[in-house]
């Protein structure tokens, strides 16, 4: 399963082989005219643990997805792709994303979003630091995955609508209360410079809380 929001060059012969690698890896803007509820992953570098949410999500949601699944980081360096541990780790899932280039979460990210899942709580401290207004849309994966309002089966296929979607989010009020940073339950560990291993175990724990998300947010 590969990245959306991505695309090769188009069209004509190459006169710059170098400049058309590099068009052909950089991930394309959201479509500002795509009406459909964005959900938007958010680790510290873009580079593992919210790239593998995104990549599990979209695999789930398949190729007609009524959400856009977007990823993006607090502190990154931009452009890079992944490492190769996280290549490695989600290849044992099955999923690739070829053309990830890690992305600073901006203001307009925070404005398109129905719903940010952050990776800790530490992020959510950060969005109320630096963009107070997407709180109310921020909440950890393990959180969200617990606690996002599910609807019946019976209304589901209307449920997942810009404005249906934005309401639920709405009602769980992530915006009460300062997020208790030291909340071990709602982090998912930063596998950093670890060994594979430690991406591996990541991407395990990512996968079974990304997988409960879909079955709550569907």
């Amino acid at each position: 399963m590969t990245a959306e929001n991505t695309s090769p060059t188009a069209g004509a012969a190459s006169t710059n082989p170098l400049m058309d690698l590099l068009t052909a890896t950089r991930r394309r803007p959201v479509d500002p005219h795509d009406v459909r509820p964005m959900i938007l992953f958010l680790c510290t570098g873009n580079a593992a643990r919210s790239v593998m949410a995104a990549a599990m999500m979209r695999a789930l949601l398949g190729s007609d997805s009524p959400f856009i699944v977007w990823s993006g980081g607090t502190h990154v360096l931009p452009g890079q792709p992944m490492s190769v541990r996280t290549r490695r780790a989600l290849e044992r899932h099955g999923l690739k994303d070829p053309w990830h280039r890690s992305h600073q979460m901006t203001e307009a990210d925070v404005e398109r979003a129905s719903l940010i899942v952050a990776m800790e709580p530490m992020h959510v401290a950060w969005m109320q630091r630096t963009y107070q207004q997407g709180v109310v849309i921020t909440g950890s994966l393990p959180r969200l995955a617990k606690n996002f309002p599910r609807v019946s089966a019976a209304v589901s296929k209307n449920s997942v609508g810009r404005e249906s979607f934005d309401a639920r989010v709405a009602s769980m009020d992530l915006g009460a209360g300062q997020p208790d940073v030291w909340a071990e339950w709602e982090e998912i560990i930063d596998p950093a410079s670890g060994e594979q291993a430690d991406f591996d175990e990541c991407s395990d724990a990512i996968d079974v809380l990304i997988r409960e998300l879909h079955a709550a947010i569907l």
